[in-house]
């Protein structure tokens, strides 16, 4: 994978799911920003698909 398509790929999820996402408005409300981010991280699929094009990202650096 390109690094360009993988950026693609987390501009395309976070565009489609994050923006408009009320479970991270309301935890924000209620756990503040570093609460939301942290059920982005831990508990969300869409924060896991991230992880994941991420790792992908790092591999591509590492390859160079």
């Amino acid at each position: 994978m390109k690094k360009v398509d993988i950026m693609k790929d987390m501009d395309e999820l976070t565009d489609t799911y994050c923006m408009e996402c009320f479970v991270i408005r309301d935890l924000r409300k209620t756990r503040g920003k570093q609460g939301a981010h942290r059920f982005c991280i831990e508990s969300c699929t869409v924060g896991e698909q991230l992880q994941f094009l991420g790792n992908e990202m790092m591999k591509v650096y590492e390859k160079k």
